[in-house]
């Protein structure tokens, strides 16, 4: 398999369930992509809602050309294989004094996605760390089941209905996935993971992509998505070209945020997992 992850790399995410840190940026890179980001948040009113920083890949040229980055392509193509496409993305913004938080949850608990051939690259534009509200995952929860979910709309949370796995997570079993400007992990739809609050004087910015195969389907309305690299023989899923640039912010965030909701409705309407997604539907290509 083509790709730039070692072999032991790869053994590891596929113990483990997650994958930490891998180099993808040069400074002046998460200097460009930083700046598009806080343009977009300062255009947005300054804290926008979660939900209004999703799908930013298929309405703004950075965000695609970021999710489609060269680097971040080759180090999942090791993980996936050679045909990706973009199923969505997401900026999760952690602010200085932010009490924000994700609950421990498991992806795949509600995406709707047919198959556990889904891998998140999460994209640091800042430092990630301990003291500002890095993820968190338990290694190698990937290989249970999807477990029981509930939703909390615990105030505070980033996911869009607090969901929660309904099952104890000893904390001790918990590794803080700590990364620095230009560095990604990736992690697998089924592991459990989440993240505290920000009690730091700094921001933390991360940029997550969601990359499917070809042959997954999605229960209900399938969403746009990118072919990022290889080839789509399935046709399961309606392929957009990338936005054209430049961008008036102004004019086009407000417009994106709505269409942002309507995504991110439409995905959760399906409330659970695809029915197999519980199982491993074939190894690794």
């Amino acid at each position: 398999m083509a790709g730039t992850l070692t072999a032991d790399q790869v053994a590891r995410y596929k113990e483990e369930g997650v994958l930490h840190p891998i180099p993808v940026l040069p400074s002046e890179e998460v200097a460009h992509f930083r700046g598009e980001l806080d343009r977009l948040l300062h255009a947005l009113g300054g804290r926008p809602k979660a939900t209004d920083l999703h799908q930013l890949h298929l309405n703004f040229p950075w965000a695609h050309e970021l999710a489609t980055h060269p680097a971040v392509l080759d180090s999942v193509e090791s993980l996936l294989g050679p045909d990706l496409l973009v199923w969505a993305t997401s900026v999760f913004a952690k602010y200085p004094r932010d009490e924000s938080f994700v609950s421990w949850h498991q992806d795949g608990s509600y995406w709707g996605l047919s198959s556990n051939q889904v891998a998140s690259a999460w994209i640091a534009l800042s430092q990630s760390t301990t003291e500002n509200g890095c993820m968190r995952v338990v290694p190698g929860s990937h290989h249970m089941a999807i477990q029981p979910h509930r939703d909390t709309y615990a105030e505070g949370n980033l996911l869009s209905r607090g969901q929660e796995v309904a099952v104890d997570v000893d904390e001790a079993d918990a590794a803080d996935v700590v990364l620095a400007p230009g560095e990604m992990s990736v992690h697998d739809i089924k592991i459990v993971h989440g993240s505290r609050p920000n009690p730091s004087p700094h921001v933390r910015y991360g940029y997550a992509v969601r990359f499917i195969i070809p042959t997954v389907r999605q229960a209900g309305e399938a969403q746009p998505v990118i072919l990022a690299r290889g080839h789509d023989t399935h046709e399961h899923f309606e392929k957009v070209q990338k936005p054209v640039g430049p961008v008036d912010y102004t004019a086009t965030v407000h417009a994106h945020a709505q269409s942002a909701r309507r995504h991110m409705k439409a995905v959760l309407s399906t409330r659970g997992a695809y029915e197999g997604i519980a199982g491993d539907d074939g190894p690794t290509p």
